[in-house]
């Protein structure tokens, strides 16, 4: 069964690349053309009811309409919504790695954390994914090995950037309170980004909140 040609080149179209490549390396040549692919929705952080998550399955679906896949013809997607509870997220990174996909298609740190312990071998294309690497995630951007492959929205170094705008709009700001979960590998690379900086943009004090007297 050939697969649809991915024309254009926006965020959907560069997930999708991303995903043909999958799907070649899942199904080898065992897939047969009556039966289709199968790809698995984020495990979002946000309410299945909430609007940015209608917005962003109507934009989903809509591209992969444009793009030749068409729910339920050539294409079967599992969906799956934590809405930010770490334990719907690990049951749903299992629920999801038992159905076999061809690949998994995750959204934000959480997600990926959840399933990368619980499988070695279904392909999972991230997005939204903040440093990939000190994660744990992949190898190196260029190179990232395993089963898992990106696109991601930051580089650890933005995190003095945030810093850096934060004193252009409040010059006279010297110390600040850095709220952030350190569980997570990718929010401790951009506290350590804004620390570097504080020095050069003249903040005496940067610390995590708790710290903060």
């Amino acid at each position: 069964m050939p697969l649809p040609s991915l024309g254009g080149h926006n965020e959907a179209t560069r997930v999708f690349r991303r995903v043909r490549y999958s799907c070649r390396v899942a199904i080898g040549g065992a897939r047969t053309a009556a039966r289709p692919y199968s790809a698995n929705w984020p495990i979002s952080p946000f309410s299945e009811s909430g609007p940015e998550t209608k917005a962003r399955l109507a934009a989903f679906k809509q591209r992969l309409e444009q793009l030749g896949w068409s729910e339920g013809r050539n294409i079967k997607i599992e969906y799956r919504f934590s809405e930010g509870n770490p334990e719907r997220t690990r049951a749903a990174a299992a629920e999801l790695v038992a159905l076999a996909p061809d690949l998994i298609v995750a959204y934000a740190n959480p997600a990926v954390s959840a399933l990368k312990p619980v499988t070695s071998t279904v392909p999972i294309v991230f997005t939204q994914v903040s440093d990939p690497v000190g994660s744990g995630f992949v190898k190196d951007l260029a190179h990232p090995g395993g089963n898992i492959t990106r696109f991601h929205s930051f580089e650890p170094a933005i995190g003095g950037k945030w810093l850096e705008v934060l004193k252009q709009i409040a010059p006279s700001v010297r110390r600040v309170a850095v709220v952030h979960d350190p569980r997570i590998a990718a929010n401790v690379s951009f506290f350590r980004a804004a620390e570097s900086a504080s020095s050069s943009l003249g903040v005496a004090d940067i610390g995590p909140c708790d710290q903060c007297r």
